[in-house]
């Protein structure tokens, strides 16, 4: 038993230090960590349902593309969006193309993390959102890229608008892996 409860202590001693930051079960390589201003936001990638979309996320992840990027549209009740690090307002992109769209059915509900576009399905870039509620009109009509497994307690504090004044800000992206 003795000999148990030392492997044991070595082996917390020596885990990951990703893998305390992480909540228990989630994938470093799928998940990505969003330290905003009124706390953390944990979000496991759909690699399954739409893996272009979350390879680009993780890609603007690893490039700080979405570092100190506001929440520029806010709808209480129903989502929360960011993700333009170009223009910060909800009217730009990143510098690689878009995305083809990735739909499937999964329904969008409290804690869904959806893929922005323009009326083009094709058109999906940088921009994600979080959901609030049940969004059942957007099925099958926007790609589900992410799910909230930690912190949805954070984003019903992030303030409202469309646009927002003021607005709250993602001030860390990583991906689960490089979390520091």
């Amino acid at each position: 038993m003795m000999r148990l409860l030392a492997l044991l202590a070595v082996l917390i001693c020596v885990a990951p230090a990703q893998a305390q930051k992480l909540p228990a079960g989630a994938d470093p390589q799928s998940t990505i960590v969003i330290d905003t201003n009124k706390g953390r936001v944990v979000v496991k990638l759909r690699d399954d349902l739409a893996p272009n979309h979350a390879e680009r996320i993780k890609q603007l992840a690893r490039d700080k593309y979405y570092d100190n990027v506001p929440f520029h549209r806010v709808i209480d009740g129903f989502m929360a969006q960011t993700g333009d690090g170009q223009n910060k307002n909800g009217t730009g992109g990143s510098k690689y193309p878009n995305l083809a769209a990735e739909f499937s059915n999964v329904p969008f509900k409290r804690g869904i993390v959806g893929m922005a576009r323009a009326n083009d399905p094709n058109s999906a870039n940088s921009q994600f959102f979080i959901m609030y509620a049940d969004g059942a009109f957007l099925n099958g009509k926007y790609t589900v890229v992410g799910e909230v497994v930690s912190g949805m307690d954070v984003v019903d504090k992030i303030k409202k608008g469309e646009p927002v004044v003021d607005p709250d800000r993602m001030t860390r992206v990583q991906v689960g892996a490089d979390v520091k």
